[in-house]
């Protein structure tokens, strides 16, 4: 049996357990994992935290575990890869100054700069005040971003001055020592394009399209996510071809000489504009909660294509291409603000419908509600508007609107 170790413990960790234990040859662990995760076969949880990196070093070597995948983006932009390697254990992710391209906003326009990958006009600003100053002399809308991380939700887009003066002071109250980004805003609609790298070469996965907004419409505040669906049929094969050699392949190239090659999963935000494909931001991780729907459909087995690999033999991963996934996030009343814990757990009895559990935990022998996403609705058909009809009808049956916010547009765009 092979053992493989996944840090993290959302919606993303526990579609990469299910997808990994397909394999009946191989154990998961999940550090810390979520309690849903223990209900999956050859699936367990392991009670230490994310950022423990000598616990989680010393677990992997105790219990001889071949491979670790690390989920979220805490661990990685602190080193645990570094941590790992350095005891001479394999691990799937980006050394702690590869993590820069998520980690540091500026760091990652640097890379592109220099390679000429086309991304928005931006400039840096260590100082509210120099921000403001530049806010109130300029047009809009704007983005203004926090050059850290923050949990997808550091993006914030001013329509007008008084929005962009007010997002500028939070973020540096929330930070006073951050940077902030203030970008052109860019027209045009998104996708999430993820490859696995091993420094040189990639394994490109199905495209995505994540739902940042919290509301239908694309309204309210950005989020960590509301729903995602794959592939994306109004991105034609040449538009991601053109994205694999023009933003994939020169940023690697980059990390590369700059003696820091990129391994792990590489997530290329983009958006189609009238100029052209451009970044939007770059994750060092799977998306969440793109990877609910784009895990599905790969038939080859996860643990194989990785470790082919990054042993630098030639691997071509099967793929379906018949049909399309989406799924619908569920999150506590009050997300992203102040949102309400403990809630009872939807209790879904579609069999069309597949859940990836997140925001969960135990309370009285109970499974409650933990966190602002708590799980994700999926159902997949051949026609994306009869999957997207499968997942509303779960909405509307079993999830309690006085409980949960959820979105019943997820995919709507593809229809336009």
């Amino acid at each position: 049996m092979e053992n493989w170790l996944l840090v993290g413990s959302g919606g993303r960790e526990y579609s990469l357990a299910k997808k990994l234990a397909e394999n009946g040859d191989r154990n998961v662990y999940v550090a810390p994992g979520n309690p849903m995760m223990n209900q999956l076969t050859n699936v367990g949880t392991v009670d230490i935290d994310e950022m423990d990196f000598a616990g989680l070093v010393e677990f992997a070597q105790q219990n001889h575990v071949d491979w670790t995948i690390v989920g979220p983006e805490a661990p990685l932009s602190m080193g645990i890869v570094d941590a790992f390697r350095e005891r001479g254990l394999n691990i799937f992710g980006p050394t702690k100054v590869a993590a820069q391209l998520e980690s540091s906003k500026a760091f990652a326009k640097q890379i592109m700069q220099k390679r000429g990958v086309k991304t928005a006009a931006y400039q840096e600003f260590n100082s509210a005040q120099a921000a403001i100053a530049f806010v109130q002399n300029g047009a809009f809308p704007i983005v203004i971003k926090a050059n850290g991380l923050a949990a997808g939700k550091g993006v914030i887009i001013a329509k007008d001055e008084q929005t962009a003066v007010d997002s500028i002071h939070h973020l540096f109250e929330i930070n006073p020592d951050s940077e902030v980004l203030i970008e052109e805003f860019m027209t045009g609609q998104e996708f999430s394009f993820i490859v696995m790298a091993n420094g040189t070469e990639v394994v490109p996965m199905q495209i995505a399209q994540d739902h940042k907004r919290l509301l239908n419409g694309d309204r309210g505040p950005n989020t960590g996510g509301m729903g995602a669906y794959s592939p994306v049929p109004q991105f034609s094969q040449a538009v991601v071809d053109a994205a694999l050699q023009d933003v994939i392949m020169p940023v690697l190239s980059e990390m590369k000489e700059q003696g820091h090659p990129f391994t792990g999963f590489l997530y290329a935000g983009l958006i189609q504009t009238a100029t052209g494909t451009k970044v939007v931001e770059f994750n060092v991780r799977m998306g969440d909660p793109e990877t609910q729907v784009i895990l599905p459909q790969l038939e080859s087995d996860l643990g194989t294509v990785i470790e082919q690999l990054m042993a630098g033999r030639p691997v071509t991963p099967k793929w379906q291409h018949d049909r399309f996934y989406l799924g619908a996030v569920i999150a506590a009343a009050g997300y992203p603000g102040k949102h309400r814990d403990h809630l009872a757990l939807p209790s879904v009895s579609d069999q069309q419908i597949s859940i990836s559990y997140a925001g969960v935990t135990e309370v009285d022998q109970q499974l409650v509600s933990s966190g602002g996403r708590v799980l994700m609705l999926i159902a997949s058909d051949p026609d994306l508007k009869r999957a997207q009809a499968k997942v509303n009808s779960a909405l509307d049956q079993f999830v309690n609107s006085d409980d949960y916010e959820y979105r019943t547009d997820i995919g709507s765009k593809a229809f336009k």
